[in-house]
């Protein structure tokens, strides 16, 4: 340290490790020089800007560089955002922003994560926007107030902003005059503010005001995160210096504390140098111009040596428990490795057993069921040989009543067309003799023509007897013609009469097929019924046997889950001894790091510690052997068992083959009967072929019988015709002959 003289050269490599800079001896600014104002303390703090950078605040163009050129834009993006806020929060309290700050957030220093307002002098709505703007995320890691000229109430606002923020890492407030608020402000901000690292109160006169000191000491008391604190001329006297030693003996974070140019003195000294006994954090602490021996600034430049070298030893201790704890890590994986080697094994071999047990099942259920279906045929041909011979004997009955219906239809359709031959017979007959006489009548309708034609002569002579033979022709003509229309209307009155009685008989015979048809579909109907209640009978036969077939394989699957309980019971016990003994090697390495205060002891104690893991892994590698052991019996367990099942498989096998066998004699047996059913079955086939034969035939028949009726209806309509045509065309030609003679004429003109 700088005015604490020449150190002893043995700690001369302590100091050398050591990474801060000492500045000049310099003597402390009077009380005028304080109260000059803020623009002397800007023109101060520019001078100490353009000397150097405070000690462990960040230089401007090192890590600041490469981080904006990693961001870019992005925070440039973000400070014109924070900017246009500020604004805003500006405008909306209806005062103007500060064209100085603005200016600021668009220099390239913001970009680089700084906003730097050093010596400018901050209104209180500025500090107000900000306090606002900066909880949260700001945009920037360091924020510079130094030489602001702020007021108690704007310190306030902007530590209160400042208690929630995430982002800022460095906070300079130097050179602001701060006060009790300001002091109580910074107490609040310390124990409440987890990102700050670096703090810098330069020329502030903390020290002035006890109380607010107070506060500010009991923030740092409670703070576990700042790592750099800049407490030059503050005025800080013996008992400021009380609390913060207080303060430091809580304190586990802090590195660095620079107080030169106060006034902490032999009492100040003696109280840092004691807390140094229960901190052992701090790495350097400046006490230059405080008036404070230079015996206990030796004293307390070897407390600090010590802090440093037993961080160097802890840093030794701490890289040698995490080498034995990569070494017992790496037993740890060597013996997890082990016994997951061992549990594949057991889960491996539990596997094959499972897939052996299982391949057995699987083969005892094929085989149960190839039984099973062998039984089932079995039934299901007896039945079907029961229901086919049943079948046959009703199909038999129903031939021999098909044989006599066949017989009794056709003796009533030999007889019904031997009748209608007779009709028919008799109709033609009675045709001809009605022909006959149409055509007597005819001749001798011509041959009177012929009389009447001869006698013409003698009608011109005979004009009255012909006038009295003309009447009595006329006479017999109407008479003729009257007697051919009563026997037309006779021959079409019996037409009509044969029809309907032919029509009632095809009725007759055609209600007689109907009804059985409908006895034939009523007993195959029976028959239906009667084989769906067998079937159903052996489904719930078939349904019993798959109840007890599941209650075997669930047996069967009980004793597997057994089996794999008692696997799964001996490896959890074997798991949690394994981490019964890993709990208590954690336990032994608590204690180790717990021991680390003497460095000796604790490698010591770390010896012993890896003798006694050596132990324990040679006790965990004759547990290995123990369970290798017991592996090896329960594998000769498994193969006995497994020769049991073998022999029992074998027994079962030989059961098998001599059912089988049973049951192809008796598929033989059952062959013989299907064959004798499919004959059976074809000899029914084809008796029913020949009745529908039988039955087509006769429908073809009566259909002939049909056709022929309805070609003499045709004929004997024609001839109905034809004989209409010639009576008219008769009495026509005898009406023109009449009007055509010389008596019509005479009789025309009378």
């Amino acid at each position: 340290m700088s005015g604490a003289g020449a150190a002893p050269a043995a700690r001369g490599s302590a100091r050398s490790r050591r990474t801060f800079l000492k500045p000049p001896a310099r003597p402390p600014r009077s009380a005028m020089s304080r109260a000059a104002g803020p623009a002397s303390r800007g023109r101060a703090g520019r001078e100490r800007a353009g000397r150097g950078a405070v000690p462990g605040q960040p230089r401007p163009g090192s890590g600041s560089r490469a981080a904006a050129a990693g961001s870019g834009s992005g925070a440039a993006a973000a400070m014109e955002r924070f900017g246009r806020a500020y604004a805003r929060l500006c405008a909306a309290a209806g005062a103007a922003p500060q064209e100085a700050v603005l200016r600021s957030l668009r220099e390239p220093a913001g970009a680089r994560g700084r906003l730097d307002l050093a010596a400018q002098s901050l209104s209180l709505p500025t500090c107000s926007a900000l306090g606002r703007l900066l909880p949260g995320a700001a945009p920037f890691a360091a924020l510079a107030l130094g030489d602001c000229g702020l007021s108690e109430e704007g310190v306030r606002l902007l530590l209160h902003g400042l208690c929630t923020n995430t982002t800022v890492k460095s906070l300079d407030l130097k050179g602001n005059n701060l006060r009790t608020m300001g002091a109580e402000a910074l107490g609040k901000l310390l124990r409440q503010n987890k990102s700050i690292r670096s703090l810098t109160l330069e020329w502030n006169s903390l020290g002035m005001w006890e109380e607010g000191f107070s506060f500010f000491c009991q923030g740092l008391r409670a703070n576990n995160f700042l790592q750099h604190l800049d407490l030059r001329n503050n005025q800080i006297n013996h008992q400021g210096a009380g609390e913060l030693a207080m303060a430091l003996t809580q304190n586990t974070s802090l590195q660095e504390l620079d107080l030169r140019w106060n006034n902490i003195g032999l009492l100040g000294g003696r109280a840092l140098l004691n807390c140094l006994h229960s901190n052992k954090t701090l790495k350097r602490l400046e006490l230059a111009g405080n008036n404070v021996p230079s015996d206990i600034l030796k004293a307390v430049e070897q407390a600090l040596d010590h802090n440093q070298d037993r961080e160097a030893i802890l840093s030794e201790a701490q890289n040698q428990v995490n080498t034995l704890s990569k070494e017992v890590l790496s037993l740890k994986d060597e013996k997890n490795k082990q016994f997951m080697d061992f549990v594949d094994t057991v889960d491996k071999q539990k596997e094959e057993r499972a897939r052996s047990e299982k391949m057995s099942a699987a083969r005892v259920s094929q085989l149960q069921e190839a039984l099973d279906e062998q039984y089932s045929i079995m039934q299901s041909l007896k039945t079907k040989l029961q229901m086919t011979e049943a079948a046959l004997a009703l199909s038999e009955q129903k031939v021999h009543n098909l044989g006599d219906l066949v017989n009794a239809m056709k003796q009533e359709q030999n007889s019904v067309a031997e009748c209608h031959f007779k009709e028919l017979q008799q109709q033609k007959q009675e045709a001809a003799d009605r022909e006959g006489r149409l055509l007597h009548d005819l001749s001798a309708a011509s041959e009177k023509n012929l009389l009447l034609r001869n006698q013409v002569d003698e009608l011109e002579r005979r004009c009255k007897v012909q006038q009295d033979q003309l009447f009595q022709v006329k006479q017999d003509l109407t008479n003729t013609t009257a007697e051919l229309k009563l026997r037309a209307v006779e021959a079409e009155e019996r037409l009509e009469m044969e029809k309907r009685r032919f029509k009632q008989s095809l009725e007759d015979m055609e209600s007689i097929r109907v009804k059985e048809v409908d006895r034939m579909a009523q007993q195959m109907e029976a028959s239906e019924r009667s084989m769906h209640d067998r079937i159903q009978r052996l489904e719930a036969i078939r349904i019993s046997l798959d109840e007890e077939l599941s209650q075997v394989k669930a047996a069967a699957i009980t004793e597997r889950g057994r089996a794999e309980e008692e696997l799964i019971k001996v490896r959890s016990q074997a798991r949690l001894e394994e981490q019964q003994r890993l709990e208590h090697l954690e336990e032994k390495l608590r204690l180790m790091s717990e021991s680390r205060d003497d460095a000796q002891n604790c490698c010591l104690k770390q010896k012993e510690m890896l003798a006694e893991t050596q132990a324990k892994a040679k006790q965990l590698s004759l547990y290995a052997d123990g369970l290798r052991r017991r592996l090896d019996e329960l594998q000769q367990d498994l193969d006995r068992k497994e020769e049991e099942k073998v022999t029992e498989l074998n027994k079962v096998k030989v059961e098998l083959q001599e059912q089988i066998g049973h049951l192809e004699a008796e598929r033989t047996a059952q062959d013989g009967l299907r064959e004798k059913i499919a004959a059976l079955e074809r000899q029914l086939k084809a008796l029913c072929s020949n009745h529908r034969e039988a039955l087509l035939d006769k429908e073809g028949e009566i259909s002939l019988l049909l056709e022929k009726l309805r070609m003499k209806e045709a004929v004997i309509s024609r001839m109905r015709e034809e004989e209409a045509q010639r009576a008219s065309f008769l009495q026509n030609a005898i009406m023109a002959y009449v009007q055509g003679s010389p008596l019509g004429t005479h009789s025309s003109r009378k």
